[in-house]
């Protein structure tokens, strides 16, 4: 990287920020005001040094995105999935960004009914949202964003003739429910200010947003909505879900005008998800009365809501319940035991209850698109670190598998049999065992000091599995290593994994990625010299944190949308998603957790040291982690930064929280990056 040039330097305007009688004094508090013209200009600057800075390895980076575009086929589609009598299909067009929708009778020509490329043209930015079909196959809703701000647009339009009807449903979430009687649309409206997903409504067709009947409002400030149909598509739920709390409403598919009743009355810290088996039977699968990793119960629907009437699968300390799939007289249960998902298939009437056998030491297995309940076939997706995506068909009767499709690698140089994968076990300070996996190509020794990308998430029980990556092999043909800390905070090891890495338990996500780091290096796997670390949204937290407490082990860091003021934004309930957070980080209303949040606050905890190279990322539309935390973040760790080391700042202006939509735009991002960390670590050139 050159550093010809002296970054930008914000104007310092100090802000006092009091709060339990502490004072913190922000001088970059600014950099929030979205429509100042000086921030824009700033963010300008900042982009405009991140080119100067990297304009020696900007040729490298141009080459490196043709390289990850060469993998990927210029014409590709998906698997097709039979329901109700239509075939239904996915297709990316040769040259083109975004993908088109078809579908099809047997014997009939494929048509397509949704293209997102005509939709997408002329757009800074687009994403498409779902798509839902009328229950009389006649009428298509689709969703859209053009901002990058997750506030999505719904449309219509007959499906035989392509004429739209003409009202727009604004500030949605870009989902929907049709009702039985195929001209009632459920959708749920977001907040303006925080984007709460809070207001559900029914919309006619035909008629103007405005005409909407508002159904429901959820009041709680820590809770968003959600909404979907059962799979038998007899009722649609409602259900309103903070981070450790849900409660399900539903009314029948057939009585739209019908009031939404409670299944079963929240109770913090309860969580229960409902799957109908046919008639008024269900199953639950919930948390209650201490079923930590989650059990599932038989219910019957009553005028009062769900009864449970006895257990079909118990709580198992060491096994977490993660999904469900019902089908006619089966089930398809996902499991998660010693951080691997296992598939098992449960037919009660038959006394069948089996688990799909999977090669691998470590991998990722999920079930597929399975829309029809009357089948004797499983769709499952198979896939590990050296092992690409596959979509298989298993028939639970016969045993067999049947490949349908698996993921090429298109430029025609990937051999499966050239990496190697594996899972160690990392100590934690606190006697713990941290699961770490990593994957190489087998001309890298493991143990010989290699350049190594430790990548993190540890946040709201989210796990980070062992998956395919057809871009990673720009890093493993390099001689890099790369590894995944399954640190505290994901739910790798079950709930108590979870719990273990939030509120007042949240450093231990940092720990544990520090304890992994420092275990690869004593392990001789790598060195400070040739570590790098990798992590976005609350990962971004985790590498900004760690960044604090452990500079010295890492030569460079990839801080993707980083969450990084975490104390100012858990303290502004105007902010996106602020409230529905406190059950994650804590209330720093108490000032027990204000003083806990502030002392691993990235922004608040950096100091004067030697910081790493890094790269930091934004999208100006960012609607989960606004634009000035990172920006503000940057500029403070320049002032502290008593080290040689650059530190770049790149904002997407056109972009929200995920980068850029289409399928090839998106790999610039990963080329950027990878071209930061290979140029760090002297490895630009293929082996």
């Amino acid at each position: 990287m050159k550093r010809h040039s002296v970054p930008p330097r914000p104007t310092r305007k100090p802000h006092k920020l009091e709060k339990h009688g502490d004072i913190r004094i922000d001088p970059y508090y600014w950099l929030r005001e979205r429509e100042n013209p000086d921030v824009l200009r700033h963010l300008e600057a900042e982009n405009a040094y991140y080119e100067q800075a990297t304009a020696d390895t900007a040729d490298f980076r141009e080459a490196l995105f043709e390289e990850l575009k060469a993998r990927y086929k210029d014409e590709d589609e998906s698997v097709p999935y039979k329901y109700k009598g239509y075939y239904y299909q996915i297709k990316y067009p040769a040259g083109e960004e975004y993908p088109v929708f078809l579908r099809w009778k047997e014997g009939e020509e494929k048509q397509i009914f949704f293209d997102a490329n005509a939709r997408a043209r002329g757009q800074a930015f687009y994403q498409p949202g779902a798509l839902k079909i009328s229950p009389d196959d006649r009428i298509l809703a689709f969703a859209e964003d053009f901002k990058g701000r997750r506030l999505y647009e719904i449309r219509f339009r007959r499906l035989d003739s392509g004429e739209p009807y003409p009202e727009v449903l604004r500030d949605t979430t870009g989902t929907g429910v049709w009702a039985a009687d195929n001209r009632t649309f459920f959708y749920i409206r977001k907040h303006p200010e925080t984007l709460r997903a809070y207001r559900l409504y029914a919309h006619t067709l035909g008629t103007p947003q405005e005409e909407d009947r508002l159904v429901y409002e959820e009041t709680d400030p820590a809770y968003d909505l959600g909404i979907e149909k059962s799979k038998s598509e007899e009722f649609i739920f409602l259900t309103s879900e903070a981070n450790t709390t849900t409660e399900v409403r539903y009314i029948p598919a057939d009585r739209p005008e019908s009031a939404f009743r409670i299944m079963r009355p929240r109770r913090h810290g309860v969580e229960y998800y409902v799957y109908h088996t046919g008639g008024d039977r269900f199953l639950v699968m919930t948390n209650e009365d201490g079923a930590e990793n989650f059990k599932i119960m038989h219910a019957v629907l009553t005028p009062e809501g769900l009864r449970y009437t006895d257990t079909f699968i118990p709580h198992r300390p060491d096994v977490l319940l993660e999904d469900l799939d019902i089908f006619k007289g089966w089930v398809a249960l996902t499991e998660r035991s010693r951080g691997l998902t296992r598939l098992r298939i449960i037919e009660p009437e038959k006394g069948r209850d089996f688990y799909i056998d999977f090669p691998e030491e470590t991998y990722t297995a999920y079930t597929g698109m399975n829309p029809e309940t009357d089948t004797r076939k499983l769709r499952y997706v198979y896939n590990s670190l050296t092992t690409p995506s596959s979509v298989i068909e298993f028939d639970i009767d016969s045993g067999e598998h049947h490949i349908l499709k698996e993921e090429e690698v298109a430029d025609g140089r990937f051999d499966k049999s050239d990496y190697r994968s594996i899972r160690l076990w990392a100590p934690a300070r606190d006697g713990q065992k941290i699961p770490v996996s990593l994957v190489w190509h087998k001309d890298t020794p493991l143990r010989g000091d290699n350049p190594l990308l430790l990548y993190g998430y540890g946040a709201y029980g989210i796990t980070v599995d062992d998956h395919f990556s057809k871009n990673r092999l720009s890093l493993l043909n390099r001689g890099f290593v790369f590894a995944i800390a399954h640190v505290r905070g994901g739910e790798y090891l079950g709930r108590q994994w979870y719990e273990e890495g939030k509120l007042l338990h949240k450093k231990n996500t940092f720990y544990d990625f520090i304890d992994t780091a420092e275990f690869l290096i004593r392990e001789g796997i790598t060195s400070p010299g040739k570590l790098f670390a990798m992590g976005g949204s609350a990962g971004g937290l985790l590498i900004g944190a760690v960044a604090n407490m452990a500079p010295h082990l890492f030569r460079g860091m990839v801080a993707q949308v980083p969450f990084v003021d975490v104390l100012t934004t858990m303290l502004d309930k105007d902010i996106p998603l602020t409230t529905g957070e406190f059950d994650e980080w804590g209330n720093p209303e108490d000032p027990e957790f204000y003083r806990y949040i502030k002392s691993y606050s990235p922004y608040d905890q950096v100091q004067p040291q030697a910081y790493p190279d890094m790269l930091v990322t934004t999208g100006f539309h960012d609607s989960q982690v606004q634009y000035w935390e990172p920006a503000k973040w940057v500029a403070k760790l320049r002032d502290m930064n008593t080290g040689a080391s650059d530190i770049l700042f790149h904002i997407d202006m056109q972009a929200g929280h995920g980068g850029q939509a289409g399928r090839y735009q998106s790999l610039k991002d990963t080329a950027r990056e990878y071209a930061f960390i290979l140029d760090l670590a002297g490895k630009i050139r293929r082996t």
